[in-house]
């Protein structure tokens, strides 16, 4: 603001010299007709000119018929006698005086007008707070305020071991002898690493209110803009910076983006993104390395870093920050419940059962998602129900109930999900079965969910081999039932021969093959890989490979089959039911698998609420999906003129498979 007053007055000064400067040329000329000097004297002889006013060498006057005439005379006394001689009545008045300074300021003004727009251009472009063109070498990097919203350890939740590396490196900061007194030195550098949302940049800014030490933030993509060396001159001032105010601490946000390997992309030439990385590597641990300066970066791309920026003597540490367990996921959402109204029915333990998979991020929109929907229903509480309906919003996208659907795509959807559930809740081991519902979510026209009752972080061959029966059991109930084939499980068998694949080619899980991985991933040319992909198997051997894949599918595709053809009875019960209902819950699910009729199995109705209420149920905003949870899909089929496709799927739609 300071800056924004300054600039303004300074152009309110200069709008106020144009207006004088304006207004001093710019005087009203005289409407009075100037004549030479010869006919002033012809007139006066004739007797035409009755009066005249004399100013210095200036006549001005009225001749007989009023009209009004002005002349300059030369230093003629003989004028003063004619005009006696003939009677004309005579003003004198003194010659006008110009103040001292107004006439210095007119000799001077255009050079200071000058001067000033010179000086003002170059303060803009050297200082203007950073913002100028001469400022490309000034580092980016702001120092955080204590006015911002101050976060705290406190504020962080699910990543204890993460916290524990970063408080001890507050310690160091704190108290470097405690450590340097048996040789130890202090981390160089701290990088982050985790999948998007998991809490990196909250760890740094955690950092930042914690430690009562300076704490420059900024982020990769910061250094590099259209001037060369502009990158490296930014991180020679970011590290004085650094050291000016040591001990301190520098945060650079997704450092991937000036960090990248080496030696990237085709053809020669510098790469001014490479010259950053080296002055970094410099600045890091160099022969001027700087001393008390702890830099903490965060990326979730670790693979694409070059390894000279990850060695010892540079990023002494890397922090894990994975996506948290059932115990974390409880704490965040006991973090975030916090700061909204939540009713005494709502327990985040059942809540974090739920969401296996789930970042912060996603249970910070899960917690927001409730609250927007206890808004719209005018409750004054968040209570277990908007809690249900914002994780199946996040889950599985938001329902389109306005859709029309032909009753004959109704139905074929309806068999096509519950075949899907059946065999799913026949397989021993499947995650259970969540929910099952023909309502269009998304561009799906379907959905059967599954939520795994324990955090998984490997999968065993059975696991894998039980995912690609339940693939197969949407298509076999369309083919078993309503002998046809559409474009609906055109995902489901994308999703299941690329399971199959990589159970032969990268996990070993094939009996013929061995513990072996076949075809060599092409590597990234754009990370200064190899550019061409070497043959690694040979033919026979990729017959083998599709073979072995061939019997992987088929094999669980009869296996899906004869589950199909024993629970014939089911199958037609549990999609009258969902044509009934649109959605079945796991109790309801269960309860038609063990043979009960639909009227049994199915919860009664809740109450319909007041229509004033009714319209804003429903009505979330956003269709972004999550992949929490094993959603099986029937989607639309699409006209051929929109995709090449034959399986009628989207091609840039990837159902929810499981978080990694």
């Amino acid at each position: 603001m300071n800056g924004f007053y300054k600039n303004l007055s300074l152009w309110l000064v200069i709008g106020l010299l144009l207006i004088m400067l304006f207004n001093l040329f710019n005087q009203p000329t005289p409407r009075d007709q100037s004549i030479p000097f010869s006919d002033f004297l012809f007139q006066l002889d004739q007797g035409k000119i009755t009066d005249v006013v004399v100013q210095d060498r200036r006549i001005s006057g009225v001749y007989a018929d009023g009209v009004a005439f002005t002349t300059y005379t030369p230093n003629d006394p003989d004028v003063m006698r004619l005009l006696r001689e003939k009677k004309v009545n005579i003003t004198a008045r003194p010659p006008e005086e110009t103040p001292l300074l107004l006439t210095i300021l007119i000799s001077w003004f255009p050079m200071l007008l000058l001067i000033g727009v010179w000086v003002f251009f170059m303060r803009q472009m050297q200082g203007g707070g950073g913002r100028g063109a001469m400022s490309f070498g000034k580092s980016k990097a702001k120092m955080l305020s204590e006015t911002l919203g101050k976060v705290t350890f406190a504020d962080v939740a699910g990543i204890d071991e993460a916290k524990e590396e970063l408080q001890e490196i507050i310690e160091f900061l704190k108290n470097p002898q405690k450590f340097q007194r048996l040789g130890g030195k202090i981390p160089k550098g701290v990088l982050l690493i985790g999948p998007p949302g998991t809490g990196k940049t909250l760890l740094a800014r955690a950092i930042a209110g914690e430690a009562n030490v300076p704490f420059f933030n900024l982020s990769g993509s910061d250094f590099v803009e259209m001037f060369v060396g502009v990158g490296a001159a930014r991180v020679r001032d970011m590290f004085e910076q650094g050291k000016k105010n040591a001990p301190c601490i520098i945060f650079i946000d997704e450092i991937d983006a000036v960090g990248r390997h080496r030696g990237a992309g085709l053809g020669g030439g510098h790469d001014e993104r490479e010259q950053t990385l080296n002055q970094l590597l410099v600045e890091m641990d160099g022969f001027e390395s700087a001393e008390g300066v702890i830099l903490v970066a965060a990326t979730n791309r670790p693979d694409v870093l070059d390894p000279a920026l990850l060695r010892p003597g540079r990023f002494d540490r890397q922090v894990t920050v994975p996506n948290p367990d059932i115990r974390g996921r409880t704490q965040i959402l006991g973090v975030h419940m916090a700061k909204v109204p939540i009713d005494d029915n709502v327990d985040p333990e059942i809540l974090a059962r739920g969401t296996p998979g789930f970042s912060g991020a996603d249970l910070a929109n899960l917690v927001n998602e409730a609250a927007l929907g206890a808004a719209r229903a005018d409750k004054k509480l968040v209570d277990m129900e908007d809690f249900e309906t914002a994780k199946d919003k996040v889950m599985m996208g938001k329902p389109r109930k306005s859709a029309i659907i032909p009753e004959h795509e109704r139905r074929t959807t309806a068999y096509h999900e519950a075949g899907h559930a059946i065999v799913a809740a026949s397989i021993p081991g499947t995650d259970p079965v969540h929910k099952v519902t023909i309502i269009p979510r998304g561009r799906a026209l379907g959905l059967t969910m599954q939520l795994p009752t324990e955090d998984r972080h490997s999968y065993s061959r059975e696991h894998l081999e039980n995912n690609i029966s339940v693939l197969m059991g949407g298509r076999l109930a369309e083919e078993l039932v309503l002998n046809q084939l559409t474009t609906g499980a055109g995902n489901d068998i994308k999703r299941a021969t690329e399971l199959a694949r990589s159970m032969v080619c990268e996990w070993g899980m094939s009996d013929q093959l061995g513990p072996m991985t076949y075809g060599a991933k092409e590597e990234e040319i754009f990370l200064g890989r190899e550019i061409t992909q070497h043959k690694s198997i040979s033919e026979a051997t990729a017959q083998t490979i599709d073979q072995e894949i061939r019997g992987l599918i088929d094999r669980n595709y009869q296996r899906a089959k004869r589950i199909l053809t024993e629970k014939m009875e089911v199958l037609h019960t549990m999609t009258a039911a969902l044509l009934e209902r649109e959605t079945l819950d796991a109790d309801e699910v269960a309860n038609l698998m063990k043979g009960m009729s639909a009227a049994e199995a199915l919860k009664p109705l809740p109450p319909v609420p007041p229509p004033s209420k009714k319209k804003h149920k429903g009505s979330d905003d956003g269709d972004e999906e999550s992949n929490a949870s094993k959603v099986r899909r029937y989607d639309k089929p699409r006209l051929a003129k929109d995709t090449e496709d034959d399986s009628g799927d989207a091609p840039s739609e990837e159902p929810p498979t499981g978080r990694p």
